[in-house]
């Protein structure tokens, strides 16, 4: 086992922090302390854990310039990008302050009669939060603090290469008054991960790959303890032929597939434009992404940075190689640039077709096809045709004809003129190789908490 974390710089390739990963006696210590630290913190009331949470927010903001300069340093995400998502993942501490009273106080069900009943919404107990790289305020806000505002301790293990943040949301936690027995950073790579899985825990809750989020819940099957997984997307977008403003749909639809560098679960994937307007679209739609500055995350005007892993320029590679092959065009792109750090040139093909790489497997970069279609019926056939069911986006000015088409969608989200968003106010989930369970709104409030049925006969 690695003895340190190496936090390299994706902007320039060098090591800019090395942190000590938590070794097996200390990790099995930190559980012993935050099991029993958890039984006290469930007897706080319910609105002093809310009042912590939402000082940390505070304390967030407070030092949002330094946050965000630690987030791009190790991430290379822009900083205008990472001063967004820390501001905006507040919303999710907004969610929490107005509605988790609502949600997670006792329900008196019938107070008449022989019997009385009611519900009580009970702490799962300690939990695992095996966190992500690439939104890890938005991802990490949905599990860590819901949790424990409900009642629950958290074992924190944030991506290896978003080290230096999940250290931050434990300084930060401990100041706002949540107790060093309550929450705990891991710092560790895939090994510590598999060591967590291996511990008396009370549940998962996982944001990454497919590969990585089935043998979680296989290895955890046995223990019968909740298990949400919030995994990969093949997100599609059909622009129908009725849209009004095309050059406004071509400019959504690529910031929805080149924001964060495309390293979005949710980002747009694959793109489907009608034929009576697809050479508009394109050409908008390439002009758009030429405009993108691209270079160092760390000034103001950069809109694309440099990837997070170098393992991900070869994926890449891979798949501009067999798009090529297979008859895609390439309007723009396609190459590594000549650079120091893992920096990729946004690439757009046109004329794809779902032999191709790029339509079917996820790219997680700043790659993205698009096909021609003569119906919403074959609109609807390649959307459907994918293992991922996270979201899907229809550009029309008919809302009754994009509902339709998003009746028809497997997916967790739909989106209609607008794509790559989430909101704490709906279910956030995933069907089929997407995930299971759902974060965000009264469903993800209540996904840290057991019912406890009470009879009661006065």
């Amino acid at each position: 086992m690695q003895n340190n974390i190496e936090i390299r710089n994706p902007a320039t390739g060098e090591v800019d922090a090395v942190i000590p990963v938590i070794t097996a006696s200390e990790l099995d210590t930190a559980v012993a302390l935050l099991k029993k630290g958890q039984l006290s913190w469930a007897k706080v009331p319910l609105q002093q854990r809310l009042d912590c949470i939402i000082a940390f927010g505070q304390l967030i903001l407070a030092n949002k310039q330094e946050l965000a300069e630690i987030l791009t340093k190790e991430t290379g995400k822009p900083i205008t990008q990472s001063l967004n998502e820390i501001v905006g993942a507040q919303n999710r501490i907004e969610h929490l302050r107005t509605n988790a009273v609502k949600w997670l106080s006792e329900e008196l069900i019938t107070t008449t009669g022989a019997t009385h009943e009611k519900i009580v919404y009970e702490p799962l107990g300690l939990i695992a939060n095996i966190s992500a790289w690439n939104f890890p305020y938005n991802v990490g806000f949905n599990v860590f603090l819901y949790a424990l505002v409900a009642g629950n301790a958290v074992l924190y293990k944030p991506s290896e290469f978003a080290t230096g943040t999940g250290i931050q949301f434990e300084k930060y936690l401990y100041q706002a008054g949540i107790p060093q027995d309550v929450f705990k950073c891991v710092v560790g790579d895939a090994e510590i991960g598999q060591q967590l899985l291996e511990l008396p825990l009370d549940g998962y809750f996982f944001t990454g790959s497919y590969k990585t989020g089935l043998h979680i819940a296989t290895t955890v099957a046995h223990k019968l303890v909740p298990v949400q997984l919030e995994l990969g997307g093949k997100d599609p977008l059909y622009v129908a032929d009725d849209i009004v403003d095309i050059k406004k749909a071509a400019i959504s639809a690529a910031e929805g597939a080149f924001y964060n560098n495309g390293q979005s679960c949710c980002a747009v994937e694959r793109i489907y434009v009608s034929d009576k307007i697809y050479d508009q679209f394109v050409e908008a739609f390439v002009e758009e992404v030429a405009s993108y500055t691209i270079g160092d995350p760390m000034k103001q005007d950069v809109f694309i940075g440099p990837l997070t892993r170098a393992a991900q320029l070869t994926v890449l590679d891979a798949q501009v190689k067999d798009a090529l092959a297979k008859g895609a065009i390439l309007r723009l792109g396609g190459h590594t640039l000549e650079d120091t750090g893992y920096y990729y040139a946004p690439t757009v093909f046109e004329h794809c077709n779902h032999d191709m790489e790029l339509m079917r497997e996820e790219s997680f970069g700043p790659l993205i096809g698009i096909q021609k279609v003569t119906s919403d019926d074959e609109a609807i056939h390649l959307m459907q045709d994918t293992t991922y069911g996270l979201t899907a986006a229809v550009f029309s000015a008919d809302q009754d004809r994009a509902m339709a088409i998003l009746e028809k969608m497997n997916t967790g989200t739909v989106y209609w003129n607008c794509c790559d968003r989430v909101s704490p106010n709906v279910p956030w989930s995933g069907r089929k190789n997407s995930g299971l369970g759902s974060t965000l709104s009264a469903q993800g409030i209540r996904a840290f908490v057991q019912p406890k049925a009470y009879h009661l006969r006065p």
